[in-house]
């Protein structure tokens, strides 16, 4: 017998060809398929799908623990920032503080010092005022000597003879007044 198919066994139709494909092994094949589809599910069902379920839980639970760790931490890093603005506030308040209450200090040392300058000053002034005025009548009594003496030198020269000093005296006297 010739062959026609590479697919056929010697000895016809009935003992050759794939075995799926023969009519007569369809129920075994059935039931195989229903016993590994079952031990499949059994399988998969008691085994895989659990382990896979813990797994996604175990995942969604560091998750959400995650979230809550970096909520916590925006909480604190939130909290440290308004800390350090609420002392960064009181700083600059103190150190405000602290210039004005130190130009205040200067200030009043300042015009102390410049008070206590102004006073020995006023009385160096006063001190020269009083020396000036007794200097100047110790001036103007040699004054009025030397204007005695020069009156009585230019009547002497005019008159040719020397007037009494009690009547130069006089008339300077009034003169002067």
């Amino acid at each position: 017998m010739a062959q026609t198919a590479h697919t056929e066994v010697p000895g016809g139709p009935k003992g050759g060809g794939f075995p799926a494909f023969r009519s007569e092994t369809y129920p075994s094949q059935i039931l195989w398929l229903v016993l590994a589809f079952g031990a499949l599910y059994l399988i998969m069902s008691r085994v895989a799908l659990p382990r896979m379920t813990a797994i996604l839980e175990e995942r969604s639970n560091r998750i959400s623990g995650d979230l809550a760790a970096a909520a916590e931490m925006k909480a604190k890093s939130d909290e440290a920032i308004a800390s350090y603005e609420k002392a960064l506030a009181e700083a600059k308040a103190k150190a405000q503080a602290i210039a004005g209450e130190t130009r205040d200090k200067l200030q009043a040392e300042s015009d102390a010092r410049r008070k206590s300058v102004e006073a020995d000053l006023q009385a160096k002034l006063d001190a020269a005022e009083k020396t000036i005025a007794v200097d100047r009548e110790k001036a103007m009594g040699n004054v009025r000597g030397i204007a005695a003496d020069a009156a009585a030198a230019i009547v002497e020269r005019l008159a040719g003879t020397a007037p009494e000093a009690a009547k130069v005296d006089a008339a300077l006297a009034a003169v002067t007044k």
